[in-house]
């Protein structure tokens, strides 16, 4: 005799699957609610991914078929790293040693004798957010195949150094070299295909002091729309990193050349405001850019004016003194030095609110003024022998314009880090 469909022989039957199925769905949930909770914790003990720097290392990660990129394009803004205050970290910091051997002699300042060493161990923390801990591997990944360049003076040289050192560090000795070819310096990492170069260019455009080597000249011209002279070695970067500053400030009126080229016997020749100048030269930099690189696949940065510490009564010291013997920083968190123009910061803002060229804008000036003990000084090759005079007087050849490496001009590139990746 059969059983009808709902006599309890046949529920009988149906008790096995229906057990497994609730097993089944309860499995799942608990896999479900297991999985939020890993990530949770995954991304608290990583804090270099937590929250939305997690998102954006896993938007990069899953693009099909891509390698690891930068981020592109515009995105809201979020935390400003740039106000904020120096913490003591001797754990994390220095980030690489002396012994990278890209460094020149000129910033090498255990080297060269200074006694102490406190500048090394100081880190930038933002006020309301973390910056994520620079990564190497990343970098690196993100630059496969790709050419990153630092265009500009000295200073942006330093900048580049440091970027060489925090990445040759990861690298075998037999898969990294260095060459100088004039203007242009290149590191390349070659199991990476990638390449991160320096191309000297003080003042962006042409110039008389254009040569990488010879360039002390007082009497400084620049060429009116000559941008293209060294523009045209730029063309097919995937990352650069312009600055263009300390050159411009003479005290007083500049001289532009309109026409012609500096070979001509009889030059075109008018004197402008420093602030003319350098409107003229940001302008130029925006149609180039605009011209010359994909924002679809590109980023321009622009590195802000780095200070330097020549009067000491700007912070309350002594006068005819500056940053030599100097090793404690600035505490006044208000405190803005006489040679940082505020009417050059005021043109690089009127020209890139009014461009139509993503330009990350790398406003290193406000944290690098408090950093007072953080310049090369004394500390240095010389280049020429010191008199007995500048013997008897150390602040009277002190360098305050430029940065000891390892140092202060890593913190620049952890910034330049944070905002290619999460910006």
């Amino acid at each position: 005799m059969k059983s009808s469909p709902s006599s309890p022989s046949s529920l009988h039957r149906k008790a096995p699957f229906l057990s497994t199925l609730l097993a089944l769905i309860i499995f799942f949930i608990i896999i479900i609610l297991y999985s939020e909770v890993f990530s949770f914790i995954f991304t608290q003990s990583h804090p270099k991914l937590s929250g939305s720097n997690y998102n954006s290392i896993s938007r990069i990660i899953k693009r099909k078929k891509e390698k690891l990129a930068f981020a592109i394009g515009e995105r809201e803004e979020g935390c400003d790293v740039f106000s904020g205050s120096w913490v003591w970290d001797s754990k994390s910091r220095p980030l690489y040693t002396e012994d990278c051997p890209y460094i020149q002699p000129q910033l090498t300042c255990q080297q060269h004798g200074r006694p102490d060493n406190d500048y090394l161990y100081w880190r930038w923390q933002p006020h309301s957010c973390s910056i994520p801990s620079f990564n190497a591997t990343l970098m690196l990944e993100s630059l496969r195949g790709k050419r990153m360049l630092f265009v500009g003076d000295s200073l942006n040289r330093g900048q580049f150094v440091s970027m060489v050192c925090l990445l040759h560090q990861h690298l075998p000795e037999n898969a990294k070299s260095m060459e100088t070819f004039g203007s242009l310096t290149v590191f390349t990492a070659k199991d990476y295909n990638a390449r991160i170069e320096y191309y000297w260019a003080p003042f962006l455009l042409e110039s008389n002091a254009d040569d990488a080597i010879v360039h002390r000249i007082t009497d400084r011209v620049v060429r009116k729309g000559s941008i293209n002279k060294h523009g045209k070695k730029w063309r097919g970067a995937d990352i650069i990193v312009f600055n263009t500053y300390l050159w411009w400030m003479t005290g007083m009126p500049f001289k532009i050349l309109q026409k012609g080229s500096f070979k001509d016997e009889v030059k075109d020749i008018v004197e402008v405001s420093t602030e003319d100048a350098y409107r003229m030269t940001m302008k130029s930099m925006v149609r180039w850019l605009k011209k010359n690189m994909d924002s679809n696949k590109s980023r321009v940065f622009f590195t802000s004016m780095s200070p330097s510490h020549y009067k000491s009564m700007d912070w309350g010291g002594e006068a005819d003194r500056n940053c030599y013997n100097e090793t404690k920083m600035i505490e006044d968190s208000s405190y803005w030095g006489s040679d940082c123009s505020k009417n050059v910061m005021q043109v690089i803002r009127e020209v890139f609110s009014k461009s139509d060229v993503a330009i990350t804008f790398l406003n290193i000036t406000q944290l690098s003024s408090y950093r007072k003990d953080a310049h090369t000084s004394i500390y240095k090759k010389q280049w020429n022998p010191l008199t007995p005079e500048q013997l008897a007087n150390p602040v009277s050849y002190a360098d305050c314009t430029h940065w000891c490496l390892p140092g202060l001009q890593d913190t620049w590139n952890e910034l330049l880090f944070a905002k290619l990746f999460y910006p």
